[in-house]
């Protein structure tokens, strides 16, 4: 079911047209696709340095170094290996004809907040709820 609306080169959604109209969702089907793609081709490339970057390493200190240096590029793939995952989610949100509207309340999400963080389920009232919940459950 993908639309592929029109759109003028620096549109932006604004809030006085109707939410989620065809342009809306296909600058946001597009700002999703772009990301992933820059994600998956900054993967690639780390790979690769991690395969073209194995070499035996004398020096015991440069060698520790070079491992923490791979940890930290690991966990960063891996934080945006599940961020490939939640951008995944929101594509087929869009697919679904459900992207924009909180999980939580059904109500739409704001532009604002959308063009800052397309991956989001909720409005941020019902974010700042979950928050505050979790905080009070660990707590305990």
């Amino acid at each position: 079911m993908k639309v592929d609306a029109f759109l003028p080169e620096h549109y932006r959604p604004a809030e006085g047209e109707p939410f989620m109209n065809e342009r809306q969702v296909e600058y946001f089907r597009r700002k999703l696709l772009s990301w992933k793609s820059d994600l998956m081709d900054d993967s690639k490339s780390t790979v690769q340095g991690m395969k073209d970057g194995t070499r035996n390493i004398p020096d015991v200190a440069d060698r520790a170094s070079e491992e923490t240096d791979r940890a930290l590029e690991l966990r960063t793939r891996d934080r945006q290996r599940k961020l490939v995952g939640k951008i995944d989610s929101a594509l087929r949100r869009i697919d679904e004809g459900e992207y924009g509207y909180c999980e939580a309340s059904g109500e739409p999400i704001s532009l604002k907040r959308l063009d800052a963080r397309p991956i989001a389920t909720m409005t941020l009232e019902a974010q700042e709820r979950h928050e505050r919940r979790e905080k009070v459950h660990r707590d305990d």
